[in-house]
């Protein structure tokens, strides 16, 4: 991708039009209208046609197109699915509605967890997924969602757009997945999941059985956790089954709303694992070549304006949500151990030198995304943190 070409011509004015408020009538039955696309755009979120959507659907050269989406998503968080909604109706909003695509649950079309797969074979177009997901293909893919004791949102939208990390991501997916992807949300910093007991220390680890993807699951492992791999929409059923032990999802809201209180007892923090996760939107790259160059520059905006809207929503909802899980009657809401966390932490690196050793694709990205981390952890700490950390307190 040319982030200048993105930056400078139709997608700014994408993005500019994406932010106003009030959803085009002339959308109806396009994004999120298909038999699970139960979450929708909210007010502010939806874009409006204006005239450089008019130019589109008015020139006859450009062609009408018709995609489904398959997502990795409950099609009741209007969060996280929601933002695969926001992605659609912002691309049909900006073409005139000439470019239509249909976002689909997890599991509607494809298995959640194979959204990718479907992308590289052609089989869908387009899908909408975190990344890492798909670490079991290629461990490099973690970092278009989020490694442990990684970058939070805020960095790894840096990293992305202006510290080369999407390039390099671009490129590789290329390669390996016949695919491009874009940065289509984020959920910002997550809880440390759910527990059907109390952890006191790293031994309290050992044969529990926990959901949780990515390098996060790597790493869990070697702390002796059995580790799972389920879709978000099956984790309330294992989790009251006792199938597993622990789970991790996303926080608050999300957690609130899938239930998560009513099968566990123990609410864990920090999510160590994935500080600041991206979601992204991945597209064939035979499709994706085929595009017109309008279409491809209305892609990208959409899924600009769809990793904006994701982590405001989030931020908005999920303080309130967690005031509401504080007041459920027996819910204990705890930090994981120092030992913890510190074991982790070696672990992590460990795992990351291994894997560089192993992937020179891997060894490029982890010199990038670790160049980042360590030139902006003084920033961030002396600014935001020291800022955010002393207005708490009681004055």
């Amino acid at each position: 991708m040319d982030r200048r070409s993105f930056l400078g011509s139709t997608a700014v004015a994408g993005i500019g039009l994406a932010a106003c408020s009030g959803k085009d009538d002339d959308n109806d039955g396009a994004a999120g209208t298909g038999a699970a696309g139960t979450a929708t755009a909210t007010d502010g979120s939806a874009a409006t046609t204006a005239p450089a959507a008019v130019e589109v659907s008015g020139n006859a050269d450009l062609p009408e197109i018709e995609w489904e989406m398959p997502t990795s998503w409950p099609p009741n968080l209007d969060t996280i699915y929601g933002g695969a909604v926001v992605f659609a109706e912002t691309v049909a909003a900006l073409s005139g509605n000439r470019f239509r695509i249909t976002p689909r649950a997890g599991g509607e079309v494809v298995p959640p967890l194979e959204v990718l797969q479907n992308v590289q074979t052609g089989a869908y177009p387009i899908g909408h997924t975190a990344s890492y997901y798909y670490t079991g293909l290629a461990e490099l893919t973690a970092f278009g969602t989020s490694l442990p004791f990684g970058l939070t949102a805020r960095q790894q939208n840096a990293w992305l757009y202006e510290g080369g990390g999407l390039e390099l991501l671009q490129g590789m997916y290329a390669e390996r997945f016949n695919a491009i992807q874009f940065p289509a949300g984020n959920t910002g910093c997550q809880m440390g999941g759910w527990f059907n007991k109390e952890i006191n220390s790293v031994g309290d680890l050992s044969g529990l059985k926990m959901r949780i993807p990515g390098l996060g699951g790597r790493i869990m492992d070697r702390l002796g956790v059995a580790v799972q791999q389920i879709a978000g929409g099956e984790i309330y059923q294992a989790l009251q089954t006792g199938a597993i032990d622990a789970a991790e999802w996303v926080g608050p809201y999300d957690d609130l709303n899938l239930g998560f209180p009513e099968v566990a007892q123990f609410y864990y923090y920090p999510g160590w694992w994935e500080p600041g996760p991206t979601l992204e939107v991945q597209v064939s790259k035979s499709e994706w070549d085929q595009l017109p160059e309008i279409y491809q520059e209305i892609v990208q905006a959409a899924a600009f304006k769809a990793n904006t809207i994701m982590m405001a929503r989030y931020d908005k909802l999920n303080p309130e949500s967690l005031t509401e899980i504080e007041a459920i009657d027996g819910i204990t809401i705890l930090p994981y151990p120092e030992d913890v966390l510190t074991a982790a932490r070696e672990e992590s690196l460990a795992l990351y030198d291994e894997l560089a050793a192993a992937d020179a694709d891997f060894s490029a990205l982890l010199e990038s995304w670790n160049a980042y981390r360590e030139s902006s952890a003084k920033w961030f700490s002396l600014a935001e943190a020291a800022i955010i950390n002393f207005a708490a307190t009681e004055g």
